[in-house]
């Protein structure tokens, strides 16, 4: 499957690829496209090889097989720099093992040693999950579309001890305070996942809608006539609220970009004239 979504990707987009050994063979079936991959060899470690690949103005980063810590980590950092989306591939059975997994390696490298913060470097890059399963009749196809939503932090700590007058309600006050902060500490969830498109009796079926965040981010790198499919997409199954909730923060982040153009354009023109040699 890896090897066709490359047909889908636009070919103004460079494509960076990355593996242990040589699998996906991209160059020989996409020949016109601009394709750079690399392995790790004796004296040239996979690391060298991912640090080199950052310089080649890559649009796509490809991890292979994520089969072993040292790649869970290289896939992190292909993800999080150089390039505008990764792709890669992994044997995980639920979408929570995916992230345990990941997690995991990344605490055996080395990179992190408190399990929370590797959890969110984990889930600050995936996006999606498209789950593949072979039965036992030999058929081989994709059982879900997984979205990972990463929970935001919010302050919800309280100052209304504050307004309490006597010494057990400001005591209450503040044991509420602690109450949050320890489950904070104790239970934090950093991620919620949704199945957007399952497989049933035979055909697949749209369960849950894309999160805003994405499917903004999704219609941001489209151009204009796949963005029009897009919209109609987007309409049908979620309905012309949720066109407009994501058309409406388009439009407001154009206002705002546009008014920081103009205070930057104001702030030239308050400034000192350039000096002009005679």
């Amino acid at each position: 499957m890896l090897m066709g979504m490359i047909e889908n990707i636009y070919e103004t987009m460079n494509i960076r690829v990355q593996e242990t050994a040589f699998e996906l063979h991209l160059r020989k079936i996409y020949p016109t496209r601009n394709i750079l991959s690399f392995r790790e060899t004796e004296t040239i470690s996979g690391q060298m090889g991912l640090d080199v690949q950052k310089k080649t103005d890559g649009s796509v980063n490809i991890i292979g097989e994520v089969a072993t810590d040292p790649v869970a980590a290289w896939m992190i950092q292909a993800a999080q720099v150089a390039s505008k989306f990764t792709l890669f591939t992994h044997h995980a059975k639920t979408f929570p093992n995916l992230v345990m997994s990941l997690r995991n390696s990344l605490l055996k490298t080395g990179m992190f040693n408190n399990e929370k913060t590797a959890e969110e470097q984990v889930v600050g890059v995936l996006n999606f999950n498209i789950h593949l399963v072979k039965d036992f009749r030999g058929r081989r196809y994709i059982e879900r579309v997984t979205e990972c939503i990463p929970v935001e932090d919010k302050n919800e700590y309280t100052f209304d001890h504050r307004k309490e007058k006597t010494l057990e309600g400001k005591i209450d006050k503040f044991m509420d305070n602690a109450t949050q902060y320890f489950t904070k500490v104790t239970n934090k969830e950093l991620y919620k996942y949704v199945n957007i498109m399952e497989y049933v009796d035979g055909t697949y079926v749209i369960t849950n809608k894309i999160s805003d965040y994405n499917l903004r981010e999704m219609r941001a790198n489209m151009d204009d006539t796949d963005a029009e499919d897009f919209n109609r997409f987007i309409e049908k199954h979620w309905g012309k609220e949720a066109l407009k909730a994501t058309m409406l923060y388009d439009e407001e982040e154009v206002k705002s970009q546009s008014k920081a153009t103009a205070n930057s354009e104001l702030i030239k023109k308050r400034g000192r004239k350039p000096r002009v040699n005679n």
